[in-house]
């Protein structure tokens, strides 16, 4: 058994049967030119007679599951990979529609904590000819960023290469823990000295930023109006995809002199706008997002050898202003509220960003209290991730990698989640809600191209 640091466990103790607590993804193929009828067939079954499985894949709560599982891993000899790696097909007619309809179905339901807690399906069935796969693992294992750079690590840039091999096939960059028989004291010992170093760093960080809001006056606080998105949820949920071209975004960024993130960021928030007001239910203030920042590709951009991996995010909350009309008034509104919140995590140390995400993020850890939700504010009204991925085209045995769309996680008060994936040249957007409090789901997905179609008629 392996010690489970405070930020895994975390996500097992959250989980419950309206809280699936795994994040996920959807990719679409185009068979290569030799693939056959059993392509796909003969694939997984090589797949599944390789035992070579990463500690990663191998992991799961330690037995009592509930109990002293939430604080310690142990690790399968043996994986079931009838179990594990699925073979599916979308039904009749095999439209994208169909797909999506699986895979809102399948995020739904939880993952076993009795065996390593993640699945994969190759789909087949599409009327276009792609294949598809989605995959899902639980976020006490992984994050969203961590997830998809095992996905890319699993891809090649050679279209010519036949030796790729699933993720799980993969060693993992992270062995510290291994697959080890009995309790590891030293790990113990430095996981207590990095909750101790979390505890420390809490106090004058939050000082520090206190005094920072305070002299400023104007960043954007986690304190967001209630909506029709920020009630309680249901296990059911809903899934919507599409994908646009990175290069328009680009051409709205460099013209506004904004960022890309504030531009999507824009698009969510005419999204939104226009979303609500179809249901009659917007507010009359403004509503914000938390956006996640991943400390690992902070670190990585700095240059440092140290990056951290696993669970390792900060969060801002960045200002939508849904509360103006204007396109453009609102991308600028959202770019000078990022940038602010940005400025408040820039002399932090990653210790110190991840206390001060978790005061921001508290409220939600109140979300199970029976009331909590009905009569208090939400910290913010919608989560948007923006997860940097490959920037070339990428194959599998062959067959080109044509959507990289995330799945990921809602919340009681979060009923949306909104997470966004660069591949090549374009963005894949991948939208999550709980399939009772957010009627039509799929209607944002208009409302994104409509967002982004004002903003390019204003900045030319």
């Amino acid at each position: 058994m392996s010690y489970m640091p405070p930020t895994d466990s975390m996500f097992l103790l959250a989980e419950s049967r309206e809280h699936p607590m795994h994040v996920g993804g959807l990719q679409l193929f185009e068979p290569p030119e030799d693939a056959d009828e059993n392509w796909v067939r003969d694939l997984i079954a090589t797949f599944r007679g390789n035992d070579d499985v990463s500690p990663t894949f191998r992991k799961r709560p330690a037995e009592p599951v509930g109990t002293l599982g939430n604080t310690w891993w142990t690790y399968d000899d043996t994986i079931d990979f009838d179990y594990h790696v699925r073979h599916s097909a979308v039904p009749r007619p095999g439209r994208i529609r169909e797909l999506l309809q699986l895979v809102s179905r399948w995020h739904g339901s939880l993952l076993d904590r009795h065996r390593p807690m993640w699945e994969a399906h190759a789909v087949e069935g599409l009327t276009d000819g792609r294949i598809a796969v989605y995959s899902k693992v639980h976020h006490s294992m992984v994050d969203g960023v961590s997830a998809l750079r095992l996905m890319q690590r699993a891809l090649s840039e050679d279209p010519e290469r036949r030796d790729c091999v699933p993720p799980w096939l993969l060693p993992s960059r992270q062995r510290s823990g291994g697959r080890r028989s009995g309790l590891d004291p030293l790990g113990l010992l430095r996981g207590g000295l990095d909750v101790a170093q979390d505890v420390a760093g809490l106090l004058p960080a939050t000082l520090r930023i206190g005094n920072e809001i305070l002299r400023e006056g104007d960043v954007t606080l986690p304190r967001a109006p209630k909506t029709m998105l920020n009630g309680p949820v249901g296990g059911a949920r809903r899934f919507a995809a599409q994908s646009w071209e990175i290069e328009r975004i680009k051409r709205v960024a460099k013209s506004s002199a904004t960022t890309m993130n504030d531009v999507v960021l824009a698009m969510v928030s005419g999204a939104l706008r226009g979303y609500l007001l179809e249901q009659h239910a917007l507010p009359d203030e403004p509503m914000t997002a938390m956006v996640p920042v991943s400390l690992a590709l902070r670190a990585e951009s700095a240059g440092k050898a140290d990056a951290p991996s696993g669970n390792s995010v900060g969060v801002i909350v960045v200002n939508l202003a849904t509360d103006r009309e204007s396109g453009p008034t609102r991308l600028e509104e959202i770019a000078y509220s990022s940038k602010k919140a940005k400025k408040l995590m820039g002399g932090l140390s990653p210790t110190q960003i991840l206390a001060f995400s978790a005061v921001q993020m508290l409220p939600l850890a109140m979300s199970p209290v029976p009331g909590f939700v009905k009569y208090t504010h939400p910290p913010f009204n919608v989560v948007v991730s923006n997860v940097p991925g490959p920037t070339k085209p990428l194959y599998f045995n062959g067959a080109r990698l044509d959507g990289l769309y995330p799945v990921s996680i809602v919340l009681d008060g979060q009923a949306v989640n909104i997470t966004l994936c660069s591949r090549d040249n374009y963005l894949d957007f991948g939208i999550i809600g709980c399939r009772t409090s957010v009627p039509h789901l799929q209607r944002l997905l208009t409302h994104l191209e409509d967002s982004l179609a004002e903003l390019e008629a204003a900045w030319g």
